[in-house]
């Protein structure tokens, strides 16, 4: 064989062997139970959405009765709902925002610098996510009643940025994880003080893992029960509302209401989606 052929041989693609048998339907055993699992996480969702049009006849909307749209036309019928979700919407917003500036530098810090104790922040990082949701929420509420402070806004929004940093700085830190710092000392190099180096090269990069980590730190306030119970006191947030109307009643207002944030978190999602692939694209 000649050199050129030789050459040629080791520069032709290889076609793909097909693997017959069990292979080709374990493939699609698999397929079917991915889509059983997913039906099963977001059938509930349906539901919800669902029964935001249902017209009950009494005051639990747990039966389809029938088609309707005047639970969209007056979502804001129940002011006691209303006033429900604009707390939760605000704790989420206002803890979310703290929890993110203090999270994003934790994260920063732990994977640029090497300190003493580094492994104990990460040990403490850690608990509040292994830790059991009604262990932390009655440990705040021990905490709280010991310094004298009367449980209402201020606890609920304290306990949520404590757990909200865990997931914040753990979920920047996979982002920031694979940063390279020459990029920094290259900005210095060329005179940009280090105030300037961070909101000019470094900020920018490790954004999406920011945005990340807010979206997510953001829902888990919105949704949070178990701890928010422990520390409200007399204050009513939306998930607490809701089990409150479990025994009395439940109106489809509630559905609306949960429906109106999916729609609204599903639009941010996908126009943070087309907006990232636009900028690949350019």
């Amino acid at each position: 064989m000649t050199t050129q052929a030789m050459i040629e041989t080791a520069i032709e693609p290889t076609k793909p062997k097909r693997v017959k048998g069990f292979p080709r339907y374990g493939d699609l055993v698999l397929r079917i139970i991915a889509g059983l699992v997913l039906l099963y996480l977001f059938l509930p969702i349906f539901v919800i959405v669902l029964f935001s049009f249902n017209a009950p006849k009494g005051k639990f909307n747990y039966t389809w009765q029938g088609f309707t749209l005047d639970n969209w036309a007056d979502p804001f019928k129940y002011p006691a709902l209303t006033d429900a979700m604009k707390l939760s919407l605000n704790i989420a917003a206002v803890s979310t925002a703290i929890a993110v500036v203090l999270g994003s530098l934790v994260a920063i810090a732990l994977v640029r610098q090497r300190f003493r104790g580094d492994r104990a922040v990460d040990t403490f990082l850690i608990l509040p996510l292994t830790a059991p949701e009604v262990v932390m929420g009655a440990s705040l509420l021990v905490l709280f009643l010991d310094l004298g402070w009367a449980t209402g806004y201020t606890t609920i929004l304290i306990a949520h940025v404590a757990f909200e940093i865990s997931f914040i700085a753990m979920t920047v830190r996979a982002r920031v994880r694979g940063f390279d710092w020459t990029l920094e000392d290259a900005s210095m190099d060329l005179g940009a003080s280090p105030t300037r180096t961070f909101f000019k090269v470094t900020l920018p990069l490790i954004v999406p893992g920011i945005v990340a980590a807010a979206m997510l730190s953001f829902a888990l306030s919105l949704d949070d029960f178990i701890i928010t119970y422990f520390v409200s006191g007399s204050t009513v947030t939306y998930p607490l509302y809701v089990n409150a109307a479990v025994k009395a009643a439940v109106p489809p207002q509630i559905n609306v209401l949960a429906t109106a944030i999916l729609v609204v978190s599903l639009i941010l999602l996908a126009a943070g989606t087309l907006y990232r692939r636009k900028r690949i694209a350019v």
